[in-house]
C-alpha cells in the first residue's frame, strides 16, 4: 500500500496529464523545428565546406567559435530584459514590455558595435590562437587565411543577427514562437541554397568556397529579420505592444537600473560561458589540426540533436516565468518538476540515437582517417552525457526564470572556469592523455554540476516574482 502511494505521487510529481504536454509541445515543437532546420543547415554548411578541405573547414569552424562568443553575450544580454518580458507579458502589461523591448534594443546595439571593432582590430590575432598545435606551416598559414576570409564577410550579418534577436526573443516571452520559427526556416532554406550555389559555383555562380558560405549565410539573416519586421507591423492587433513601439526610444531610468542588476550576471554568464568554450576548443587544439577538424564535426553534429533540450529549456523560461508573473507559485513548481522530467526523458532517447549514428557522421567529411575517427569518439562522448545536458539547461532556466541571474551566473560560468577550463588546462598542457580521455573528463565534471543544480531547483530559491511592484 505505501509503496503504491510513493508511486503515485511520483507520478503525480513528475508526469503530466495530457493538455500539459499538449501546452508545452505547443512551444516548444515551433523552437526545435526552427533551431533544428537552423543545425541542420548549419551541418550542411559545414559539410560542404568539409567537402573542400580541412584547412577550409577549420578556418571557418575557427572565426565560428569566435562568433559564438559574440551570439551568446548577445542572448545573456537579452535574456537579462526577457525575464521581465515574460513576467510583465503575465501580468498583461504592454508598456512594460515595449520598454524591455527598447532596452533590448539600445543592448544589442552597444554589444554589436564593441563585436566589429574588436574581430576588425583584433580578428587575425583571434585566429592564430588556434593554430598552434601540431600541423605544417602551410596547412597553418592557409587556414589562417581561409579563416580571415570567412571572417570579414561574417561581419556584415551583424546587424540583421542583432535585430532579429531582439525581435524573436521578445515575441518568444509573449507566447509566439510561431513566427521565429517561420522566419528561420525561410532563412535557413535561403542560406542553403546559396551555400551551394555559391561555395560549388553552381549554376553560372562564382565558385567562392568558405568566402560563398560566408555570403549565404549574411542574406539569410538579412531575409530573415525583414520577415520578421514585416509580419510584425501587420499584427499590432496580436501584439498589442508593437503599438508606439519607436514612439520613443527612452527607457525609464529605475527599470534601466532593475534590468542591470539582475541583467548584468546573465550578460556576464554568457560572455565568460562563451569564452569558456572556447579556451576549452583551444585547450583541445593544442593535440593538433585534426583535433580542430574533429571537434568541428562533432559539435556541429550534436547541435543538431541538442535542439531537443534546448527547446524545452527555453520553455521552462517561458512557462515558469509567465506563472511567476501571474503569482500562482504552487502551479510553478509543479510544472517545472514535470518540465525537467520531460526533457531529461526525451533525451534518453535523442542520445540513443546519436550513439547509433555516431560513425557514420564523420564518413560525410572529405578529411582524414584521424580526424573522422576522432570525431565518432567525440560525438559517442556527447551522447553518453547529452541526459545530464538536458537536466543542466532546464535547472539554469528554472533559476534565471525567477530572476536568480547571481545564481546562474556562479552556477554556469564560475563552475565553468574554475572547474571545466581548469581542468582542461591543466589536463592538455601538464599530462600525456590522450585528447578523448581530456575530453570525458572534463563532461564528466559536469555530474558536480547537476548535484547543484538539483539542490538549488528543490529548495525553491527560484520562486518569486520580480515585477509585482
Amino acid at each position: 500500500m505505501e509503496m503504491t502511494q510513493k508511486k503515485t505521487g511520483f507520478w503525480r510529481k513528475f508526469i503530466g496529464d495530457k493538455a500539459f504536454y499538449k501546452m508545452v509541445l505547443a512551444i516548444a515543437i515551433p523552437i526545435m523545428i526552427q533551431n533544428g532546420i537552423t543545425n541542420f543547415v548549419s551541418l550542411l554548411d559545414n559539410i560542404m565546406i568539409g567537402r573542400i578541405g580541412t584547412e577550409q573547414m577549420s578556418g571557418a569552424a575557427i572565426v565560428n567559435q569566435l562568433i559564438f562568443v559574440y551570439n551568446l553575450c548577445m542572448f545573456g544580454g537579452l535574456a537579462g530584459a526577457g525575464i521581465f518580458t515574460a513576467q510583465y507579458f503575465g501580468q498583461k502589461d504592454h508598456e512594460g514590455v515595449r520598454q524591455t523591448f527598447r532596452y533590448k534594443f539600445w543592448l544589442a546595439v552597444i554589444l554589436t558595435v564593441v563585436t566589429a571593432l574588436v574581430f576588425l582590430v583584433s580578428g587575425d590575432a583571434l585566429i592564430r590562437i588556434y593554430l598552434h598545435g601540431e600541423g605544417s606551416a602551410e596547412e597553418i598559414t592557409s587556414t589562417l587565411m581561409y579563416g580571415k576570409q570567412y571572417l570579414y564577410i561574417m561581419l556584415l550579418g551583424l546587424p540583421p543577427f542583432m535585430l532579429g534577436q531582439v525581435y524573436s526573443s521578445t515575441l518568444r516571452e509573449c507566447g509566439e514562437t510561431v513566427l521565429p520559427m517561420k522566419a528561420g526556416v525561410t532563412a535557413v532554406c535561403v542560406n542553403l541554397v546559396f551555400n551551394y550555389l555559391l561555395i560549388y559555383g553552381k549554376f553560372g555562380f562564382p565558385e567562392l568556397g568558405v568566402q560563398g558560405a560566408a555570403i549565404a549565410t549574411v542574406l539569410s539573416r538579412y531575409v530573415e529579420v525583414l520577415i520578421i519586421l514585416i509580419w510584425t507591423s501587420r499584427n499590432t492587433e496580436k501584439l498589442p505592444f508593437i503599438k508606439g513601439l519607436y514612439r520613443t526610444l527612452m527607457v525609464p531610468r529605475n527599470l534601466v537600473w532593475k534590468i542591470f542588476v539582475k541583467g548584468t550576471p546573465l550578460l556576464l554568464n554568457e560572455a565568460l560561458w562563451a569564452c569558456g568554450v572556447a579556451v576549452l576548443a583551444q585547450c583541445y587544439s593544442i593535440r593538433g589540426l585534426n583535433v580542430v577538424a574533429a571537434q568541428n564535426i562533432s559539435n556541429t553534429i550534436s547541435n543538431v540533436f541538442n535542439i531537443v533540450f534546448i527547446a524545452l529549456g527555453d520553455s521552462v523560461a517561458i512557462v515558469v516565468g509567465q506563472l511567476l508573473g501571474a503569482g500562482d507559485m504552487k502551479k510553478a513548481r509543479d510544472t517545472d518538476n514535470k518540465m525537467i522530467a520531460f526533457s531529461i526523458f526525451c533525451c534518453m532517447g535523442v542520445a540513443l540515437i546519436l550513439l547509433i549514428m555516431a560513425p557514420v557522421f564523420p564518413e560525410l567529411y572529405n578529411t582524414n582517417p584521424q580526424a573522422k575517427e576522432l570525431a565518432c569518439r567525440f560525438i559517442i562522448i556527447s551522447a553518453i552525457f547529452m541526459p545530464n545536458s538536458a537536466f543542466l539547461h532546464a535547472a539554469y532556466f528554472t533559476l534565471r526564470s525567477g530572476g536568480k541571474t547571481v545564481v546562474t551566473f556562479l552556477f554556469d560560468s564560475v563552475f565553468m572556469w574554475c572547474v571545466s577550463v581548469s581542468l582542461a588546462f591543466v589536463l592538455s598542457r601538464y599530462t600525456n592523455l590522450s585528447v578523448v580521455a581530456i575530453f570525458a573528463l572534463v563532461q564528466s565534471a559536469d555530474i558536480i554540476k547537476s548535484l547543484i543544480g538539483f539542490i538549488l531547483v528543490k529548495k525553491g530559491v527560484w520562486l518569486q516574482n520580480f515585477v509585482a511592484e
